[in-house]
């Protein structure tokens, strides 16, 4: 069994079936639950998630009826064996009794924390593999078929930074690995879909000058220089106006003499710049 929330909302049962809920509140009521795992929930905090800063009077008996339902549906559709209570009450409110490895979301997280480790001891093909693993249960926009209130978007910032740093983790992977023009085309489509991460900017340009693409690399930093200075009036940080003072200045030159330098994440990113 597995609830499923990299994607639209479905629950993966100990048979094999996906099913997704079909009444909106219960779904953003599991959704939430499923992401603080074995913790109870306040009343006021699923409260707030499903009817906003001003619930109306009636909300308490409505969630529990919410409750309810969602209990006779994880039983009528045998989502788990039976005899397993999934949905407990427990004071100040409500709480899913699953493990973090039946929760996709938590599962990505447990993936990519053992990929950071596994990087850190230099083992770049066993963390290729945990974030290829971590990647593959990304299905599309987090939860995007149930909606969504201010507890939940808080946690889906969190998911979308998570996401953010396995792809960083891969770039950074492939670099170690030496697989530059092998994730050219996945840099282009991270910098149009994150136009202001400066950091993936800065990998495309290392990534093309080290394919041995130099004036591809200048325009790269060109474009970033656009878009900084259309959305936000200022200019490249100096790591990356660095990275293109040596570009220029190694015409001719080894393009892997600048991996070193350039190729991982900068500083700003790690540290202090």
């Amino acid at each position: 069994m597995r609830f499923n929330l990299l994607g639209p909302f479905e629950i993966r049962t100990d048979d094999g079936r996906t099913y997704a809920p079909k009444a909106p509140k219960i779904s953003q009521l599991l959704a939430l639950l499923a992401l603080r795992p074995r913790e109870a929930v306040a009343v006021d905090v699923l409260a707030r998630e499903l009817w906003g800063q001003s619930p109306p009077g009636s909300a308490l008996r409505t969630l529990q009826t919410h409750v309810y339902h969602a209990r006779k549906m994880l039983a009528g559709e045998r989502v788990t064996e039976p005899g397993r209570d999934l949905l407990l009450t427990e004071a100040p409110g409500y709480r899913l009794q699953v493990d973090d490895t039946e929760v996709d979301a938590l599962t990505m997280e447990g993936l990519v924390q053992r990929a950071q480790r596994e990087f850190a001891a230099r083992a770049w093909e066993r963390a290729a593999d945990l974030v290829e693993r971590a990647l593959e249960l990304w299905r599309g926009p987090t939860l995007s078929n149930v909606p969504v209130g201010g507890v939940l978007l808080g946690r889906l910032g969190w998911l979308e930074e998570l996401r953010i740093r396995v792809l960083e983790l891969r770039i950074d992977i492939a670099g170690q690995l030496g697989r530059h023009k092998e994730h050219l085309p996945e840099l282009r489509t991270l910098v149009a879909d994150y136009p202001l991460h400066e950091w993936f900017h800065g990998q495309l340009i290392t990534a093309l000058y080290r394919s041995g693409r130099r004036i591809e690399a200048l325009q790269a930093y060109q474009n970033l220089h656009a878009i900084l200075q259309r959305e936000l009036g200022v200019e490249p940080p100096a790591h990356l106006q660095r990275l293109r003072a040596d570009i220029l200045d190694r015409a001719g030159s080894d393009p892997a003499l600048l991996w070193d330098r350039s190729g991982g994440a900068p500083p700003a990113r790690r540290g202090a710049d």
